[in-house]
């Protein structure tokens, strides 16, 4: 519980001070939140197929 007050805080200080940045910044962040994501997505689905598990 005490993690979700903590991200819902942070949330609101991040989109705070994305109401107050550029437009060029605040997309240029955008799209290094998205790389940085589809680069774990990546990640995540190709050390899925590696792995054996035994389910």
């Amino acid at each position: 519980m005490l993690f979700l007050v903590a991200a819902l805080l942070l949330l609101g200080v991040v989109l705070g001070t994305v109401a107050h940045a550029p437009l060029t910044f605040s997309v240029a962040t955008g799209l290094v939140i998205a790389v940085w994501l589809g680069v774990f997505a990546i990640r995540e689905r190709h050390g899925r197929r590696r792995s054996t598990s035994a389910h």
